[in-house]
């Protein structure tokens, strides 16, 4: 479904019309010749002559002629070094004539069961972006409706109003992921648990699937295809607090465990669940995983013992960390939503605060995704059906173009390759297609540059703040142990603490 917009307008507001007519060619003006001016006219015969002739100048001296040749060469060294029609403000005039940001739906696809499921995930087909495979399912606590579908779906861009093919899962898919290396394989993750894959080739039923007793034991939020030899290795990670490893042509168990324990006693009772996955093929060792507790975990596989693949612990967000993922043009640094802010991190910082975040908005951030062709350009979908752009190289206070995708919530979100098409998916199972305007998905002269010192900026930023803050608080406990022990009065700490609570409230309320 394509919308178009048209405009209208009188046609007597248009001037006055034109009428056009086929005649023979007829004299208007005809002047004669004026005998008058013949007195004004000068012949001139040859009419090309030198000019500019006269004496030839004296010869100079020899010092004289060495030190122009000096001069000339110092002239013709500075020309080759220096390029003098180099166009400063071809930059400028370039954005001067840029269009305002925008973004137009050009398709809409629906889920064609009823009722109606939530559309959890996306991922686009790596030959060209031709198609898109979304998973389906509910994820309401406690869903009790019997009659709900099983099925996800992979659509054809040019025929959205049937799914291409019908993948049939028997537990409901919470995400699926195409193979970049074989792109028949769809990797997904069920509610149940369930590692399971599909080779489209052969229709819409699984390949295999992982036995229920050796597989999570809660949702698989997040399932990554992993860059080896044989295009075959895959893990996926759940609320379970486990991360397990795959490889399809034997699943009947994982290849490799992890717990999720940050205190590293590799005890599953202590474990974060993992609500979000993230990995970079160019870090093959290493990967993050996003928690229903707020804390971004950086893991190591390589490690040796299982405490140490836990390399780094951030403690992001309050609740869920919805998703995590790296960007693209720097891997060190990774952006996360949760709770009402997006935040932005860098592994050079440990157990440190984000670098760079957006401001709280007054409804939840459900995605994020970067885009694939700026390196500061990142997409966030919101609990209100909004879609945030935001260009942290031009503006961090406000997004470059917010958009009313939805009436209800965005849940998945997932930029093509060329960063010109947006796909965002919603509860009631409808992905809406956004085309984004040029400005936002077209890499700027010496952006990727600019960029990298930006963030650079902002990590020293936090490290100096990092450092005063330490530094105050070991004071702190200088001037604590250097006073004597004194026994506190409860009821005296109690009546200063209400006190200083009433007179902050007081103050607020003057500056209102």
């Amino acid at each position: 479904m394509e919308i178009k917009y048209e405009y209208s307008r009188k046609r007597s507001e248009f001037g006055r019309p034109c009428s056009f007519s086929d005649f023979l060619a007829e004299v208007m003006v005809d002047i004669p010749p004026d005998p008058a001016l013949a007195e004004d006219f000068i012949p001139q015969d040859p009419v090309d002559f030198g000019v500019q002739e006269g004496p030839s100048p004296p010869e100079p001296p020899r010092a004289t002629a060495l030190l122009s040749l000096q001069v000339m060469e110092h002239y013709i060294r500075q020309n080759n070094t220096i390029d003098i029609y180099e166009e400063y403000f071809e930059e400028e005039e370039e954005e001067e004539e840029e269009e305002h940001p925008s973004a137009k739906t050009i398709n809409v696809i629906r889920d064609p069961n009823n009722p109606r499921r939530m559309a959890t995930h996306l991922s686009w087909h790596p030959d060209g972006n031709r198609a898109v495979a979304v998973a389906y399912c509910s994820l309401d606590f406690q869903d009790s409706r019997k009659d709900l579908n099983t099925d996800s779906y992979v659509w054809d861009l040019e025929m959205p109003y049937a799914p291409e093919l019908t993948l049939k899962p028997s537990s409901p898919v919470v995400t699926l992921e195409y193979n970049s290396k074989d792109w028949h394989h769809l990797l997904g993750g069920c509610y149940n648990g369930q590692i399971v894959y599909w080779d489209t080739r052969k229709g819409g039923l699984p390949m295999e699937m992982t036995p229920v007793e050796f597989s999570h034991r809660d949702p698989v939020y997040g399932a990554c295809w992993l860059p080896s030899r044989t295009g075959t290795e895959c893990f996926s990670g759940s609320t379970d607090g486990q991360v397990l490893w795959w490889d399809i042509r034997k699943m009947s168990q994982p290849s490799e465990r992890l717990v999720l324990d940050i205190s590293r006693q590799d005890q599953l009772k202590d474990a974060l669940g993992a609500i979000s996955l993230d990995f970079a093929p160019i870090l093959p060792t290493k990967f993050l995983v996003g928690t229903e507790q707020g804390i971004i975990i950086s893991c190591n596989r390589d490690a040796k013992t299982p405490p140490e693949k836990i390399a780094n612990i951030f403690r992001s967000h309050i609740g869920a960390v919805y998703r995590v993922t790296r960007n693209p043009f720097f891997p060190k640094v990774f952006l996360s939503v949760g709770d009402w802010t997006a935040r932005i991190w860098t592994e050079e910082l440990m157990d440190s605060s984000s670098i760079m975040e957006t401001k709280y908005h007054s409804s939840y951030l459900m995605n994020t995704c970067w885009s694939p062709v700026k390196p500061a350009v990142f997409f966030t979908a919101r609990s209100d059906g909004v879609l945030d752009i935001w260009d942290f190289l031009f503006h961090q206070k406000q997004p470059s173009l917010s958009l009313k995708v939805s009436n209800d919530p965005l849940l998945s979100l997932c930029a093509q390759d060329n960063g010109r098409i947006v796909g965002c998916g919603t509860k009631m199972g409808n992905v809406s297609l956004l085309e984004i305007s040029p400005g936002l998905c077209t890499i700027r002269k010496n952006e990727k540059t600019l960029t990298s010192t930006m963030f650079e900026r902002e990590a020293r930023r936090e490290k100096v703040l990092q450092d005063k803050y330490k530094e105050r608080l070991l004071r702190e406990q200088e001037r604590l142990r250097a006073q004597p022990e004194q026994q506190e009065d409860p009821v005296q700490t109690f009546q200063q603490a209400k006190e200083d609570f009433l007179s902050s409230i007081k103050a607020e309320r003057r500056r209102r």
